[in-house]
């Protein structure tokens, strides 16, 4: 058995945050956001809007591009650090409200690099025969937990979801090889103190637990390399090379980060999909937001070779090289 993406949908709240709304915010300007970050806009999703409700959207429009019904959804994974719940999962919610009666559900907690590590998950599940049509979400509402008065974080995050059904079919392709690593050493470097309102390597009590905590020089050192190192392994496990493909599909951090990276795995920026200038970073929404714009403007075609990366808290990072179906 081989798993194959065979549908994907996305939904961003309406509201939105401009550099605009952030110079009068906090110390900052346009032209420095833009310039450092590549950041104009980003989503905000109201009060009383929830990364559920952006998964529930992106989900419906996943399953109607499939072609599948809920009724024929074996599993539901949401991918989140923002969920409106700790239990019920945000999974379950999506299960009732999209009607998938038979699917068993659960939320996976791995940052930005949420929706890689869900798609590596279904893969694994199909390819054992356990499941044949999982639903995998990456869904975020940063905007909830960014601190305003921070102008090295509240510049960058915005809210989003998207989702892909993955399926399995007797075709080989479709999901080809993936990569997972981390560092739990480096978590205090980027972190969200939640309930437990410490930093995660000295567990130290943090002044603000409410909001995402992030050192961006020394993310950014760690991002780059992980992320490229972590695009060669696949590609050599898989027998490709960079050549080989159509579009690098990176997680929208920063600008800088995208383009880092890009030139370290030696592939020209026209082959890689950026849409952070409209989006920012929507942590593990990100690189289905990007894969869903490329698929519905025509950028990507049946068969096209796509290599998707990412880095974020834990530390955590991945990779994942499919060709589109």
């Amino acid at each position: 058995m081989y798993a194959h993406i065979v549908g994907i949908g996305a939904f961003v709240p309406e509201g939105i945050i401009t550099n605009a709304d952030l110079e009068r915010m906090v110390e900052t300007n346009s032209e420095w956001i833009e310039t450092r970050a590549g950041i104009k806009v980003r989503h905000k999703a109201s009060e009383d809007e929830w990364v559920s409700d952006l998964a529930i959207k992106a989900s419906e429009e996943a399953l109607e591009h499939a072609g599948i019904s809920p009724e024929e959804l074996d599993l539901v994974i949401c991918a989140t650090v923002t969920g409106d719940t700790t239990m019920p999962s945000i999974a379950s919610m999506v299960q009732y409200y999209i009607g998938a009666k038979k699917a068993g559900a659960y939320d996976l907690g791995a940052a930005c690099p949420g929706w890689i590590y869900g798609v590596t998950t279904a893969d694994a599940f199909i390819r054992a025969g356990m499941f044949r049509n999982i639903l995998v979400i990456g869904a975020e509402t940063t905007t909830k937990v960014i601190d305003y008065t921070d102008r090295g974080t509240c510049i960058l995050f915005g809210d989003g979801a998207g989702a892909v059904v993955v399926s399995a079919s007797n075709e080989n392709g479709g999901i080809l090889t993936s990569h997972m690593g981390g560092d739990g050493s480096l978590g205090n470097l980027l972190y969200y103190p939640g309930l437990r309102g410490r930093t995660p390597v000295t567990l130290e009590p943090d002044p603000k637990p409410e909001y995402v905590k992030m050192l961006g020089n020394e993310v950014f050192k760690h991002a780059v390399k992980a992320m490229a190192d972590s695009a060669e392994r696949v590609l050599d496990a898989a027998g490709y090379t960079v050549d080989d493909v159509k579009y690098l599909i990176p997680h929208q951090a920063n600008i800088r980060i995208i383009e880092a990276t890009a030139k370290r795995v030696k592939i020209p920026m026209e082959r890689v999909l950026v849409n952070i200038e409209q989006y920012g970073n929507t942590s593990s929404a990100t690189i289905p937001l990007a894969l869903n714009e490329g698929v519905k403007d025509g950028r990507i075609q049946k068969g096209d070779l796509l290599l998707g990366v990412s880095f974020g808290s834990g530390f955590s990072w991945g990779a994942m090289l499919f060709r589109w179906q």
